[in-house]
């Protein structure tokens, strides 16, 4: 997987009909049935955009997910969807806008497998190497909440426990079918990098220091044991409609993070001066690839091949060259909604991330 110089992290806009399917499946108006071959097809759509690209890997482009977490939340029983804690998300201009999230209310249980049917449906559509995104214990700590989650379980460790449990069976059976590239999000490593975030967690009974240590060897559990599978982390500061909710480099947590977490491939945002330096990156092992994500997915402002080249030129001087790939910093639609830039934008975006990969390292 070392070789794949060209990423991209899981997400990408939902077509106008998809967003229409979707809203008239919910409403009533639309059969499950025909609501599949709609997905179908922006599946199908997704996966030949990437190959037009020249990308060396490619995804389903979430298309079957209303956010990027939405495979958890569908898939086990448990979650109440909406009633979790909110977090409020921001741009340099001003704006802002809250996303509700996840809590768990009750005991988990299967209703369908995660993502086996997404990566079945993808394989038999590229012959390039294809990736299956799953959520981080990190990121699904965040949907405990002490007061509302009790009842099913009276401690977050206990919710985490079976997370993992779960998590672990998705992957054996991935595993089973081919799957070879397996990403877990895990923006939620990146909200500790903000100290507001981190006062929220406070208030809310958690120390976020612990809660580090503790999530690092959760994540390490999910991946540990799955051989012939690649495991890639993605972290960023959080994704909504081109907006962010976090702020600061990585060094608050670099050392842990990248010198204890167990995945091979560590793609990583890295878009403009939020993400702070690659100086952290001096944590990681000889043996991982740093993907920078160097391609903002939030604006239609196009970065040009010379900045990237000299921003990857930077990197090299701590993280040797051939151990970086290229990626945007994220996705296009970590949540259905969609960031602020156009299908034609983002295709650009991604045909210079392979440009400039083959021109890098050709």
């Amino acid at each position: 997987m070392n070789a794949f110089k060209s990423d991209v992290i899981g997400s990408l806009l939902r077509p106008q009909y998809l967003k229409d399917a979707r809203t008239s499946l919910e409403a009533g108006r639309l059969t499950a049935p025909e609501f599949k071959r709609i997905e179908d097809r922006a599946v199908d759509e997704a996966v030949a955009l990437q190959e037009d690209a020249g990308l060396d890997v490619v995804t389903d482009g979430e298309m079957r997910r209303y956010a990027f977490f939405g495979h958890l939340v569908e898939a086990l029983e448990g979650f109440d969807r909406s009633a979790g804690w909110a977090i409020t998300f921001r741009d340099d201009q001003g704006h802002k806008a809250q996303l509700d999230r996840p809590v768990v209310v009750d005991k988990l249980q299967w209703r369908r497998q995660m993502s086996v049917e997404e990566f079945t449906y993808l394989r038999g559509r590229t012959a390039k190497p294809v990736k299956v995104t799953l959520v981080s214990a990190q990121q699904a700590a965040a949907y405990y909440d002490p007061d509302k989650s009790k009842g099913a379980y009276a401690t977050r460790d206990a919710y985490l426990a079976d997370l993992v449990d779960f998590t672990r069976r998705e992957i054996a059976e991935l595993g089973r079918l081919g799957c070879e590239y397996v990403q877990i999000d895990a923006p939620q490593y990146a909200a500790l990098l903000d100290e507001t975030i981190r006062e929220g967690y406070r208030q809310r009974g958690s120390d976020p220091d612990r809660m580090l240590d503790a999530t690092i060897e959760l994540d390490n559990a999910i991946v540990q044991g799955h051989s012939g599978i690649t495991f890639g982390i993605h972290i960023c500061r959080g994704n909504h409609k081109s907006m962010f909710y976090a702020s600061g480099g990585y060094d608050r947590i670099a050392e842990k993070v990248f010198g204890r977490a167990n995945f091979d491939r560590f793609l990583l945002e890295y878009d403009d001066a939020r993400s702070g330096t690659f100086e952290p990156l001096r944590y990681l092992p000889d043996n991982r690839t740093v993907v920078l994500g160097l391609v903002s997915s939030k604006t239609p402002r196009m970065e040009t091949a010379e900045t990237l080249k000299s921003r990857i030129d930077e990197a090299s001087r701590i993280v040797p060259l051939d151990r970086l790939a290229l990626s945007p910093q994220c996705g296009f639609a970590s949540t259905h909604e969609g960031n602020a830039l156009s299908e034609a934008d983002q295709q650009k975006k991604l045909e210079l991330v392979a440009a400039v990969a083959k021109e890098v390292w050709s």
